[in-house]
């Protein structure tokens, strides 16, 4: 995965893809609070629980929707390259579940592919998908994506090993 367009402007987003955007963002704080536990010097397997709760809470879902919804709807080279990213990040959780990952150099590579996927999602592709689909097909998107995703997502993750300090 490549990050394509780096700049941190604020990102002005159509209706039509705000409950992807919103997912995004707790993708964006999952991956602050695996580097702020490894920062904290938690116990990695601490952290796989949670990385494996994510995934099998929110993420897991949030691939399939976008895969489903959006990135079908095109065959061009960034929607193949999103659903190349998601099943790169899909074996990165599969490692990561069954304890095959066990350096924090690689679950800090591994939150910044994701960190980089949602950019480009964000960037180029959400971008990209609202000049090329017609606009009913992103009307039906918006109004799947409202119904399913009536209240965004919220992490109830009960051990908050992000904000663990070694002296408690």
């Amino acid at each position: 995965m490549e990050l394509i367009n780096s700049e941190k402007k604020p990102i002005k987003r159509s209706q039509y893809f705000t409950a992807f955007s919103r997912d995004h963002h707790a993708d964006l704080l999952f991956c602050w609070k695996i580097k702020e536990g490894f920062k904290r010097g938690v116990d990695p397997r601490r952290i796989n629980l949670y990385i494996k709760c994510f995934w099998e809470e929110h993420l897991q879902d949030h691939f399939r929707e976008e895969e489903t919804l959006l990135f079908d709807k095109l065959d061009v080279d960034l929607t193949n390259q999103a659903k190349r990213d998601h099943l790169v990040l899909t074996e990165w959780f599969n490692r990561i579940i069954n304890n095959k990952v066990e350096s924090p150099t690689d679950y800090l590579s591994f939150t910044q592919l994701l960190i980089d996927h949602v950019r480009f999602e964000e960037r180029i592709l959400f971008p990209f998908m609202e000049e090329h689909l017609p606009k009913a097909i992103l009307v039906s998107i918006c109004a799947t994506l409202n119904e399913a995703h009536f209240d965004p997502y919220y992490d109830y993750y009960a051990d908050e090993f992000w904000l663990w300090k070694p002296d408690w």
